[in-house]
């Protein structure tokens, strides 16, 4: 069987022979059964055959004479490969033979009921192809095409119903697809001649659904009219009887009314309108509202209803009514805040705060971003402050309510424009403000519907058992973000109805009326999720009584599972509220001792949460325990230390890391009591003493017995106790000095130690050494070492660690164990972790090590270029790390690169080119960003050093980013390959490159050369592009008139001319201004949150230096 495949794919392969439909069925059949022993083979020989010149020449013998669906597909992605990217090199007869073939094909496929139901999904695959072709040909070459459709339509329904489908695929890819596929122009040309020819397919439309009785031919045209509506010119929504028919016929009729909802939601969405379609917009709501009421009664469960009918179409209409009130009210409330519509409005609103009740996410989620954006208006409105603005809700006119003793007015609303004439005094924002009210039933979703924050670990399983979070629900964590934030705006809105709410739910938890887990996790969530929002006084009173109640349903409750419940609740609540503990002291003092005694719970994941709250009270709060407090005897953290071993017995070793991070925390502060600021050190000092201890245990036993230290119990302690040394340093900060003196050359011994031990066994075992559970250890107590080490280089500054010092006392003595260590171990065996501190050293000192960098790169240049250069997936570690070295060497020790040998330069440009060809991203930027950085810091050099530079590598860089930048693997590298190109291009047309880049040939100038050679490139690479194409795009790149952006447009437009209409998605190749507008837009909104009280997490806002005080 092995054979026969293989022959069969020969023969199909081969030029010289009849091309056999049968042959490819075979090979097709074993490609799509599971259990063929040669479908590897089979599928194999279909990638080669598509990837052939001439394969789509046979495509219309395969269309009609294969016996498979898959192989009539496989003719079909063939013919569509060559649309896409041979079109307009094909002749004429061919486009035509091609354009025929494909029509008459549809139709014939599509002449009954029987046939178009039986070849449905062949169908639907020549319509796409049919779009390619249209892309290419239309409106220039077939300026017919609306015409002919739209007339054949009214020949058969079910004809008529397949070329519905073809219109809704133009529009689509016209309006939706089109930025990534085609260049600006044909867009364009596109667009307007779909504008220009809609008059047809309206009237198609409309007839269709005027006249035709067939469901499944109504259904299609209404959802070809929907992929219209967003664009069309706004005269066939508001000045035709559209929006009636669909809401009298369609709406009212259970079998369209899903389809009629889309599209009504689609034109109650379009934002921005003309003045005199407001009317028209008003009726499409009031018309809506009036024939929902026919279907749901007002004052109807949907919630209930929902559960009970479990119908498809049920339960996606209710989704799609979320999304028509949702995009109304986003788009024009304003029009329905009058007088007359007020009702209607808090009709609407009703619907709305019921749907969010509806047990769906995906119906909430909808639900709540309408809650988020409305909050965020109503509390500009009411307070006159702004609110962070997302943008594309709405338009820009301004909202003035009257002013009243609430709040001020005059704040720009996003949900429309001025109020109306005659505002009424019992407005209908008004009204929402009333307990009882609209406002306050969102705030009751959004307070029994809160979504389980990030810093909770104890959470609830499927099987109703608490248990700890095994993985984060990043889903959860963005819903809760933003439901927070709504019932922050609501809370500021009204501050007693959100209290009284929270305190109502809170009693029935403790008088067992409404006891779950689920109840209280999510009524804690949300009293945690308002810290900040409301006044000290007010957080004081509510705060006291929830620990108050929570505290005692504590005592209580009985049974691990409602103790490890509360517990964590607990938690999370005192951990949201540093502002109240800061300001309460006994309170603090208090709620520290309680996650102390919760340090001792066993259940699990009660103790990982009391050590993160600690730590995130510690880095708040830190200045209280450093300072002597009333009543005091002395500062707590001195009793703190004192008392550390009793706390952390029960704690697992990660646990202890956290709170030995959290408890240097507090001696980060410099401030607080002077006695605390005098005895730092000395704090530090008896704060390690544990591990100190478990150290001088280690290092006695070795000097007594050197093996001592590769037992495996050892191996452990040490990376233990090293592990504990890394999160104190990167807490406490310079301080960490004092400790590392005391242990530095010990620990550079342990590591000579390890990397022999290690050396010894590859030596006595060979490479699979590295394997042994032995030798794992090791290497991790050397990696736990290096990043001890990185760790202190990066946070070492004045007073107690000046990086002068760091350079002059710690360096030197680093250098040779580590270097050393890594030019002498087997690849296998080299440990990432050493270039990442050699990388830090560089990145951080900078000058003050540059003497030291020849040696460096001596050391690990070549040793690690052997390892990452064989191919792209070996050692990824190695890569990035290697890498992020070189460029702290490019960025500030420039000078150590020509320090190196001469032989050695080739060897940088290559590392260089090579990472950018990465498939890695990460690897390709970093390499990109080092190529900038050394083309930029080679033009400073004098010309003695840089001229023969840019004569060994200027043509291969050009070559090389060329080929990158057209590789489509690397769109995401766009920005870096636009700046390259330029500056190389300019490079030479300035005349900065003197010497002579050709060895031979008649050129008059650097600049006639490098034009004919970049032609010449591109030519030979891409012999689909015209002469005139290349002559364009060179003498473009060439102009030095062009800065960067126009620049980048210049190439953009070539890169779509290589691929014109190919299925590749381009969006990368515009990543750097949609990062740039992302970028803005985030710094804008963050700085509108921070003014906005309780918007930011508490534990995220930065502290001011005064604010812990």
């Amino acid at each position: 069987m092995t054979t026969s495949v293989a022959e069969a794919g020969q023969r199909l392969l081969q030029d010289d022979q009849p091309f056999d439909v049968a042959v490819l069925d075979g090979i097709v059949a074993a490609a799509y059964e599971p259990r063929h022993p040669e479908r590897a083979t089979a599928n194999e020989i279909l990638m080669k055959l598509r990837e052939k010149p001439g394969c789509w020449q046979a495509a219309d013998q395969i269309i009609e004479k294969s016996s498979l669906p898959q192989g009539r597909y496989f003719g079909l992605m063939a013919l569509d490969d060559a649309i896409n990217t041979r079109w307009k090199i094909l002749p004429e007869g061919q486009r035509t033979g091609i354009k025929n073939f494909i029509v008459n094909k549809i139709i014939s496929l599509s002449k009954d009921e029987e046939s178009s139901m039986r070849e449905r999904t062949m169908i639907h695959q020549m319509n796409k192809v049919l779009v390619s072709i249209l892309k290419q040909e239309w409106p220039h070459n077939w300026p017919s095409f609306i015409g002919d459709i739209c007339g054949a339509s009214k020949n058969s329904e079910i004809l008529c119903e397949n070329n519905m489908h073809i219109l809704r695929l133009l529009s689509e890819e016209v309006f939706d697809f089109s930025k990534d596929s085609m260049t600006t122009a044909k867009i364009r040309t596109l667009k307007e001649s779909l504008n220009t020819e809609f008059a047809e397919i309206f009237k198609l439309c409309i007839f269709v659904l005027g006249a035709s009785s067939r469901p499944q031919l109504i259904s299609a045209t209404l959802r070809t009219l929907k992929a219209f509506l967003s664009w069309i010119p706004l005269g066939y929504l508001f000045e035709t009887d559209l929006i009636r028919t669909l809401i009298e016929r369609f709406f009212a009729a259970a079998q369209f009314r899903n389809a009629a909802l889309e599209c009504l939601t689609e034109i109650a969405s379009l934002a921005d309108l003309e003045p005199k379609y407001d009317p028209k917009i008003i009726q499409l709501y009031v018309g809506v509202l009036q024939a929902l009421g026919q279907v749901v009664p007002p004052n109807a469960s949907l919630a209930s209803a929902f559960e009970a009918t479990g119908r498809e179409a049920d339960q996606t209409f209710v989704r799609r009514l979320a999304l028509f009130f949702s995009g109304f009210f986003k788009a024009h409330l304003r029009l329905v805040e009058t007088r007359e519509q007020g009702p209607l409005l808090l009709d609407g609103l009703n619907y709305l705060v019921r749907i969010s009740a509806v047990p769906d996410n995906e119906v909430f989620q909808i639900c709540l971003d309408f809650w988020h954006a409305f909050a965020q208006d109503l509390y500009a409105t009411e307070t006159g402050r702004s609110a962070p603005r997302p943008g594309g809700y709405g338009n820009d006119d301004t909202f003035e309510p009257p002013v009243t003793s609430e709040g001020p007015g005059g704040v720009a609303s996003r949900f429309g424009g001025r109020a109306p004439e005659g505002w009424p005094p019992a407005d209908p924002r008004k009204q929402l403000f009333q307990h009882g009210g609209l406002l306050s039933q969102a705030r009751l979703v959004m307070i029994s519907r809160m979504a389980k924050p990030e810093e909770v670990l104890v959470v609830e399983d499927e099987n109703g058992e608490i248990v700890r979070e095994t993985f984060k629900d990043t889903e959860a964590i963005v819903q809760h973000k933003t439901m927070r934030e709504t019932l922050v705006y609501l809370t500021h809105l009204n501050y007693d109805d959100t209290e009284s709410i929270m305190l109502d739910k809170l009693a029935l938890q403790v008088d067992g009326t409404e006891w779950s887990w689920a109840n209280l996790n999510t009524l804690c969530w949300a009293v945690g999720s308002i810290s900040g929002a409301m006044s000290e006084d007010e957080e004081k009173r509510f705060l006291v009584t929830v620990i108050k109640d929570l505290l005692g349903l504590c005592e209580v409750k009985r049974g691990k599972g409602n103790k490890a419940c509360i517990a964590s609740n607990i938690m999370y609540v005192v951990g949201q509220y540093p502002r109240f503990l800061r300001a309460h002291w006994k309170f603090l003092k208090t709620v520290v001792n309680k996650l102390f005694e919760f340090m001792h719970e066993l259940h699990p994941g009660v103790q990982d949460m009391a050590c993160d709250t600690f730590l995130k009270i510690a880095q708040k709060c830190k200045r209280k325990f450093v300072t002597q407090q009333p009543a005091e005897p002395r500062p707590f953290v001195q009793d703190l230390v004192a008392q550390l071993p009793q706390i952390i017995s029960d704690l697992e070793p990660h646990q202890v890391h956290a709170f030995y991070e959290a408890t240097a925390t507090l001696l980060s502060d410099r401030g607080g009591h002077p006695s605390v600021g005098q005895q730092r050190p000395e704090l530090l000092r008896r704060l390690m003493t544990l591990p100190n201890d478990a150290w001088a245990r280690v290092t006695a036993d070795a000097a007594r017995d050197p093996s001592t230290l590769t037992r495996p119990e050892t191996v452990r302690d040490v990376t233990k106790i090293v592990r504990t040394h890394a999160r104190v340093c990167a807490s406490c900060g310079p301080l960490y000095v004092t400790q590392l003196g005391g242990i530095y050359m010990d620990l550079l011994n342990v590591y000579r130690a390890y990397s022999r031990s290690i050396s010894e066994a590859i030596a006595a075992h060979g490479d699979l050494a590295t394997r042994h559970q032995d030798v794992r250890s090791m290497r991790a107590a050397k990696r736990e070492i290096l990043r001890l080490l990185s760790t202190f280089v990066e946070k070492c500054g004045e007073p107690e660690a000046p990086p002068r010092l760091v350079a002059e006392s710690f360096v030197p003595p680093l250098l040779e164990p580590v270097l050393e260590d890594y030019a002498q171990a087997v690849p296998a065996a080299r440990d990432s972790d050493a270039l990442l501190l050699l990388a830090t050293t560089i990145d951080k000192l900078r000058e003050l090590v540059s003497e030291q960098v020849p040696r460096v790169l001596e050391a690990v240049f070549e040793p690690t270029l052997r390892m990452i250069t064989t191919n792209f997936e070996d050692f990824p570690e190695h890569r990035l790390a290697f890498f992020k070295l070189l460029k702290a060497t490019n960025t500030h020790c420039f000078a150590a690169l020509f320090a190196i040998p001469p032989e050695h330069h080739k060897l940088v440009v290559d590392s260089v080119v090579w990472a950018f060809k990465h498939t890695e991203r990460t690897v390709a930027e970093t390499g990109l960003e080092i190529l900038h950085e050394l083309l930029l810091n080679v033009s400073q050099v004098p010309d003695a050093a840089k001229q023969p530079f840019y004569r060994a590598f200027v043509l291969p860089l050009i070559q090389d980013v060329l080929a990158v930048m057209t590789d489509r693997l690397h769109k995401s590298g766009f920005k870096m390959h636009a700046t390259l190109l330029r500056h190389l291009f300019h490079l030479v047309e300035a005349g900065h490159v003197t010497v002579p880049l050709f060895d031979g040939g008649n050129y008059p100038t650097n600049q006639a050369f490098m034009r004919e050679h970049v032609a010449n490139l591109l030519k030979s690479s891409f012999p689909n592009l015209t002469h005139q194409q290349v002559v364009d795009f060179v003498v473009g790149c060439f102009d030095l008139r062009m800065d960067l952006p126009s620049f980048k447009t210049h190439l953009r437009d070539f890169l779509v001319q290589l691929k014109e209409f190919s299925a590749e998605n381009n969006q990368d190749l515009y990543s750097e201004e949609q990062q740039q507008q992302q970028q803005m837009a985030a710094a804008a909104a963050e700085a509108q949150r921070l003014a906005v009280p309780g918007l930011v997490n508490p534990n995220d806002r930065p502290m001011d230096d005064d604010e812990d005080l």
